[in-house]
Formats: structure tokens, C-alpha cells, sequence
């Protein structure tokens, strides 16, 4: 072999092995196990059997977002899930989430009467930072819209007061503000009371596309759904 066909060859391989560093990083990037869908979550009991709390439900619940972690299934968090397919790894879920979220509900009665929530998307963590830096201005452009907020825009009639620590189902219907489009959503929610807690779980599917959301590309990025799907794992507590 002459010296520029060995120099050529060392070329090559170099490339080869940059190529296959960069599709290591790409997998990294947007690889990995994805938590499990939100669900509730077992709580611990602090009223009668026969009931919830002995003077109700009345008043204001703000949401808490001072306690555990985003590996544990009692704090609370919003976030993302979407499936996307990577070039020569596959199908793999995307989940990103944070526990800054804020927010409140009224209830009067049997009816919750009113519900905010506002999720400071800019603090959404996948398991991955070079996913979490992409969003920042592709896809949900986070810098450009920070937040995504659920405004409640018909009263929720829960029917009859439910006992301590018994799962129901509800459908909020509301204004939902994502990537600066807002669009009225019908979201259903699961939701449990204990003592001077409450908690609320929900999974809506939206569109991309709905929300001007277009959806990032890459030479590894094979494909991503048309459709994700917004998490959320709310405790309110007694204002």
C-alpha cells in the first residue's frame, strides 16, 4: 500500500469512527427507559371510612409541589410522552417532566366550581439534557413559550361526596394554552381524597400540529408521532 492510499484509508476510518461516535451521542440524546404512564397513587388514610373529611371539600386547594421527586409517583409534576423512532435503534418513548407547577381549585358542595394550572415548561427534564436543550427551541420552544396553562371553563359535578380515599372519575372541560395556541379540551381525570388532600391525575392526547408544534428533525430521527400526550399528577392542599 503507498503512502496517500494508506493515508486515504486512515481517513476512512476516522470518518467511520466519528459517524458511529455521533450515532452513539444521537441515541444517548434521546435513548433511554421511559417512566410509567401518571396514575394515582396510594395515599395514606386520615378520615372515617364512611367519608372524607369531616367538614368536606368546601373552599380553596392549592397545588402543592414542595415534596418528593420525579421518580416518586406522590409528588406532583406535569410533562410530556410521545413515541418517536430512531434510525437503527428502533421505537423509543420520549417522556420529559418537572414539579414546577402551580395552580388551585374551588369546590362548592359536589361541584368544583373552578381549577387553574400552570406548568413552567422551561423546567421540563427528560432523561436526556441534549433532548431538553432541542426543546428549547425546536419543537415546544420552550424559550418562546415558557408556560402552558388549564383553565376550567364549566363546573365539574362530582355527584355525591366520595369516602376517604376512594377513586373517581370526572371530565374537566376547559381552555387549554399550549406553545401559545389555546384550544378548548374536554380532559378526563382521576382523582382521590384524603384527609386534607386531594389528588388528581390526568393523560390528554393532543396533536402536535393543533398547537403549531413542528416537530423536530435530525439524521438519526427516523419519525415522531403527530400526536403526544400531556401527564399530570396534581396534590392540592387546603389553602
Amino acid at each position: 500500500m503507498t503512502r496517500r492510499s494508506r493515508w486515504i484509508a486512515g481517513v476512512a476510518a476516522t470518518a467511520v469512527v466519528l459517524i458511529a461516535g455521533a450515532g452513539v451521542t444521537a441515541y444517548l440524546a434521546f435513548g433511554g427507559d421511559a417512566p410509567a404512564p401518571v396514575a394515582l397513587t396510594t395515599l395514606p388514610s386520615s378520615a372515617s371510612s364512611s367519608g372524607g373529611p369531616s367538614d368536606g371539600a368546601d373552599g380553596t386547594w392549592t397545588i402543592d409541589d414542595s415534596s418528593g421527586s420525579l421518580a416518586d409517583g406522590s409528588s406532583t409534576y406535569a410533562g410530556y410522552r410521545v413515541e418517536e423512532e430512531l434510525s437503527g435503534f428502533g421505537a423509543n418513548t420520549a417522556v420529559g417532566r418537572t414539579r414546577h407547577v402551580s395552580g388551585s381549585m374551588t369546590v362548592d358542595g359536589t361541584r368544583i366550581t373552578a381549577l387553574d394550572v400552570t406548568v413552567d415548561m422551561s423546567t421540563l427534564q427528560s432523561d436526556r439534557p441534549q433532548r431538553d436543550e432541542q426543546l428549547r427551541e425546536r419543537g415546544l420552544e420552550t424559550d418562546r413559550f415558557p408556560t402552558a396553562t388549564f383553565r376550567l371553563t364549566e363546573p365539574i359535578d362530582v355527584g355525591t361526596r366520595p369516602k376517604d380515599g376512594q377513586a373517581i372519575e370526572l371530565t374537566a372541560v376547559g381552555d387549554l394554552t399550549l406553545h401559545g395556541v389555546t384550544k378548548q379540551v374536554s380532559v378526563p381525570i382521576q382523582a382521590a381524597i384524603s384527609g386534607d388532600q386531594i389528588q388528581a391525575v390526568a393523560s390528554l392526547d393532543v396533536a402536535l400540529a393543533d398547537y403549531d408544534i413542528q416537530k423536530p428533525t435530525g439524521f438519526l430521527i427516523v419519525s415522531i408521532a403527530d400526536t403526544g400526550t400531556i401527564e399530570l399528577h396534581l396534590l392540592f392542599e387546603r389553602s
